[in-house]
């Protein structure tokens, strides 16, 4: 393999990758280092960062913040196949089709045979696969911070004498939808932000933005 060919076409890539690998490393040392000193002032023995980053407070904290990522991703990858904003970068156009509303080729329903309706099942399912993959992501991501978060609140419950949670009751309990939730209303304000500043606003060289030299139609919005 050709690594200076591989890094040119995937330098966006590794780049944000690193970048999210240094962070998830800082967070991790960040938060072993705070939680021993929590358990000094409590008269507690110190754990290593191996058992930290296999903790209930740990993998909440990671989880808790990916859950959120993958769920305005997959929000704005739906949303944005059926609703518009006018101007912005990140909508299809108002009128007219996008090159991304293709029609498929393959219809179950008038499929003929078994191998066609496996051949056009198999494009239904890749037709949508982004999407898929985003969901899955975000109830994995759900689901990892839910237990993780069990595990920290009994951890806290049985050093503080106090009663235990089911994975149920916790899912159910105010603590685990202010933890979601305050992330949740973050991301979404993030994009609204993109969606609405993108229809004026530009950054040279980016495709998130709309070319520079393109004004903004006062009378068309776009």
């Amino acid at each position: 393999m050709n690594l200076h060919k591989f890094a040119t076409n995937n330098n966006l890539t590794i780049i944000i990758f690193s970048i999210f690998l240094c962070s998830i490393l800082g967070m991790s040392i960040a938060g072993w280092l705070n939680n021993n000193e929590v358990l000094t002032e409590h008269h507690q023995s110190q754990i290593s960062y191996g058992s930290y980053v296999v903790s209930g407070e740990f993998i909440e904290g990671v989880f808790e913040n990916w859950e959120s990522e993958f769920l305005q991703m997959w929000a704005l990858i739906m949303l944005t196949v059926y609703l518009r904003q006018k101007g912005s970068a990140d909508s299809k156009p108002m009128r007219g089709k996008a090159p991304q509303d293709t029609s498929s080729r393959y219809s179950i329903i008038k499929a003929t045979s078994w191998q066609s309706r496996s051949k056009a099942l198999g494009h239904f399912f890749y037709s949508h696969s982004l999407g898929i993959a985003m969901l899955s992501l975000f109830i994995i991501s759900f689901s990892l911070h839910a237990l993780g978060g069990l595990e920290a609140y009994n951890e806290e419950a049985r050093q503080h004498g106090s009663e235990t949670a089911t994975f149920f009751s916790f899912l159910s309990s105010s603590e685990f939808w202010y933890q979601s939730l305050q992330n949740w209303q973050s991301e979404f304000l993030a994009i609204g932000a993109l969606l609405v500043l993108s229809v004026k606003l530009r950054e040279r060289g980016s495709p998130e933005s709309k070319p520079i030299g393109k004004k903004y139609d006062h009378k068309t919005g776009e």
